[in-house]
């Protein structure tokens, strides 16, 4: 292809791949939004484990990982939008004559496998909490200990090894693909795979913050997909970090103080 041509399909390509993430988003945002209007109306706070015994409540268990999993579909999938779309463009220069959607949504749907894993383990957590009466029926901390470890534990893992390490290979899309790569279908998905796995690496603690609020607070939730996004793509995204994380710290032993 000429560069003019080239331009014109990895522009269209790139749209392409845009609308699809858009209506993905759309579609989990909805849901979650939906679903958290039900669970702040007293009447629906069966729908959810009890505290008392931990048992599935009217929907069970499945209802609450579904509920995970779409959220974090919902929080996550936006931070990841660099990284697609750069898949995206290799395997239309890798492959220039066919379409690359099919090995993208592979990588896409691979970094969601990891997120839908996380999911089940902060359902089973859920759970556990809510059965020994720590995490109300509504999703948020009846225990000002359990608050304050959880910021406390938020703020010290902004500075720990792993959050960098999986954080600079979030940070940077074309090093981590060139190096990465791996051609065919198997390979789309298992480089999806991976950078789940550094996402979910990079920001599970985070994400336990949920509790903090509650896990169905719509304004927590889009402060934490916001410091998301800005952490991973802004310049000194990793510079805010720190600074977020000390005051996760003192946050938290103001709560427990």
């Amino acid at each position: 292809m000429t560069n003019s041509v080239a331009q014109a399909v990895i522009r269209r390509d790139r749209l392409v791949v845009i609308t699809g993430l858009a209506a993905v988003i759309f579609a989990a945002s909805i849901y979650t939004i939906s679903m958290a209007r039900q669970i702040s109306q007293p009447m629906n706070v069966a729908l959810m484990p009890t505290a008392h015994s931990g048992a599935p409540g009217v929907h069970g268990f499945p209802t609450l990982f579904t509920m995970w999993t779409i959220m974090q579909v919902a929080m996550m999938s936006p931070t990841a939008v660099p990284m697609i779309l750069m898949h995206g463009k290799i395997e239309r220069h890798n492959q220039p004559h066919r379409l690359p959607f099919l090995r993208t949504t592979l990588f896409f749907l691979g970094y969601i496998i990891l997120w839908a894993a996380f999911s089940l383990v902060f359902a089973v957590l859920q759970i556990g909490l809510q059965s020994a009466a720590l995490v109300s029926p509504m999703m948020a901390s009846n225990s000002d200990i359990l608050t304050g470890g959880i910021l406390i534990t938020a703020g010290l893992f902004q500075f720990s090894h792993l959050k960098q390490a999986c954080l600079k290979q979030c940070r940077s899309p074309v090093t981590y693909l060139m190096t990465g790569w791996r051609n065919g279908h198997s390979g789309a998905l298992m480089m999806g795979l991976k950078h789940g796995a550094h996402c979910v690496g990079c920001c599970w603690v985070i994400m336990a913050l949920l509790f903090v609020a509650g896990v169905m607070n719509l304004f927590w939730m889009a402060l934490i997909t916001a410091f998301v996004l800005i952490e991973k793509l802004a310049a000194r995204g990793d510079y805010l970090g720190r600074v977020v994380g000390i005051g996760l710290i003192i946050g938290g032993i103001l709560v427990i103080v």
